[in-house]
């Protein structure tokens, strides 16, 4: 598996539950607590494997995340 994309928005940094909404309308959430703070917008994305699950990196940001896929219901 291998998603490239971008963040839809602002995303400021990983917080313990952070929910990413992706440019390609995909939405992924936090699945391991890390904590760090990195403001961008529409920073490039690229989830992969690690070890079996998926792992999100973000651009500018030092440390791949752990990360589930959600559902979210627009308004």
């Amino acid at each position: 598996m291998r998603i490239k994309t971008q963040i839809d928005g602002s995303f400021e940094g990983w917080t313990g539950d952070t929910i990413v909404k992706l440019m390609n309308g995909q939405a992924w959430q936090q699945a391991e607590y890390h904590y760090h703070y990195h403001y961008a917008y529409m920073p490039a994305v690229e989830i992969t494997l690690a070890g079996g699950r998926p792992v999100m990196r973000v651009e500018g940001v030092p440390v791949a995340v752990p990360v589930a896929e959600v559902s979210i219901e627009c308004d």
